[in-house]
C-alpha cells in the first residue's frame, strides 16, 4: 500500500476502507467498503506516491485508508492502495507527466459519434492503445444513431466505422439516447462488469445516457455548438455512481484530446490486437510493419485482413511519438 507524506494521521481506531467516488481537486468523496456510507474527506499532507508526477495522485475509482474523526464531513485519506489499472492521459500543466481519469476499471465504454460532434478514428484509436496498454478491455458505443438513420453519408460513415472496429475484434454497440435505440444492449454490458468508465468528446452524449442508464440522477447536459459542432462541457469532474447490480459507473468529462503517455514507440504495434496477432508470422521477432521484408501485417493490410485505416493510424502514432511525449 502507497502511503501519503503525512505521518501523523496512523491507521488506528477509526481507520476505514473506501473507494473514491468523485474528486474535485483538493476534496473527495469517498464511499466506505462495507457500508457505502458517504464520506467528505481531503487528503492527509501532500500526495507523492511511488514517484508518480501526476495532477491528481488521487483519483475516482482509487481504493483508499481513511480516517472518519467521528464527522462525516471532515475525512482524511492517510493511504491510497495499489492501483490495479488506470485510463491515463497527458495533462494540461505541462510540468506534469500525466492526469489520471479514473482508476481500478473492470471496463471502459468509449462513447462516440459521427455527426454532431464527429469523432474520428484517430482519436478512438489513441484512446483504444491506452486502454490496452493498461490492460482495460473497452466497448465502442455510438451514439446519436437516431441522427443517420435515414441514409446517405452519415449513414454509411457509421457503417464503416461499426465495420472498422468490429473486425478489430472489439465489441461494438449502437444506440440512441433519444429513442431508446440499443440500451437494453448497452444496460446489460454495463451490469456484467463491475466498474464501468464512459468516455470520449464533450457532446456524444455522456451524460444523457447516464441518465437513461439511472434515472433519477438528472445530470446536466448540454447542445453541439452550432458553430464549431463541438460539444460543450457539461461534466466539469469525475464521478462514480453505484449501479442497482452492485457495481458503479463512472461519468468523465469531456477529453478533447488524448496524446499518449508512459508508452514504448516501439511497443505502439502490441496494442493494435489485430497486428499484435499476426506478429509471430513476421520474418523478424521485433518488426514493426513499417518497411521490413516479409511482415505479416503489411501482407494483411494489402489483402483486406487488417483495415488500412487502423494501420495508418499506428504509423501516424508512430511517426508522431516523440513529439506527442516530448514533455515526459
Amino acid at each position: 500500500m502507497n502511503q501519503c507524506d503525512d505521518r501523523s494521521a496512523e491507521e488506528g481506531v477509526g481507520s476505514m476502507r473506501g473507494i473514491i467516488l468523485r474528486s474535485t481537486g483538493s476534496w473527495y468523496q469517498v464511499s466506505e467498503w462495507e457500508s457505502r456510507v458517504v464520506f467528505g474527506c481531503r487528503a492527509g499532507g501532500r500526495m507523492r506516491l511511488d514517484g508518480e508526477r501526476s495532477t491528481n495522485p488521487l483519483a475516482v475509482g482509487d481504493i483508499v485508508r481513511f480516517e472518519a474523526n467521528g464527522k462525516e464531513e471532515a475525512g482524511l485519506i492517510t493511504a491510497r492502495e495499489e492501483r490495479k489499472n488506470a485510463i491515463v492521459r497527458r495533462s494540461v500543466n505541462l510540468s506534469k507527466e500525466t492526469h489520471v481519469v479514473a482508476a481500478n476499471l473492470d471496463r471502459a465504454f468509449l462513447i462516440a459519434t459521427v455527426s454532431q460532434p464527429s469523432t474520428s478514428s484517430g482519436f478512438i484509436d489513441r484512446f483504444l492503445v491506452t486502454a490496452e496498454a493498461y490492460g482495460i478491455p473497452t466497448t465502442i458505443v455510438f451514439n446519436k444513431c437516431d441522427l443517420v438513420m435515414s441514409g446517405g453519408k452519415a449513414s454509411e460513415l457509421l457503417d464503416y466505422m461499426v465495420g472498422l472496429y468490429e473486425t478489430a475484434g472489439y465489441d461494438v454497440l449502437q444506440v440512441s439516447a433519444k429513442t431508446g435505440l440499443g440500451l437494453p444492449e448497452l444496460k446489460a454490458a454495463i451490469a456484467e462488469s463491475g466498474v464501468n468508465m464512459l468516455s470520449g468528446h464533450s457532446g456524444v452524449g455522456k451524460s444523457t445516457l447516464i441518465n437513461q442508464i439511472l434515472p433519477g440522477l438528472d445530470l446536466r447536459t448540454g447542445d453541439v455548438s452550432d458553430s464549431h459542432q463541438k460539444g460543450k462541457h457539461t461534466t466539469t469532474y469525475a464521478e462514480m455512481f453505484p449501479l442497482p447490480s452492485g457495481g458503479y459507473l463512472i461519468d468523465t468529462p469531456g477529453i478533447k484530446g488524448f496524446g499518449l503517455v508512459q508508452l514504448e514507440k516501439e511497443h505502439l504495434h502490441h496494442y493494435f490486437p489485430e497486428m499484435f496477432a499476426l506478429l509471430s508470422e513476421c520474418k523478424f521477432h521485433n518488426c514493426l510493419h513499417r518497411s521490413e521484408p516479409k511482415c505479416a501485417v503489411r501482407k494483411a493490410v494489402e489483402k483486406g485482413l487488417i483495415a488500412e485505416e487502423r494501420y495508418l493510424n499506428y504509423l501516424d502514432l508512430y511517426e508522431n511519438f516523440d513529439a506527442e511525449t516530448n514533455y515526459r
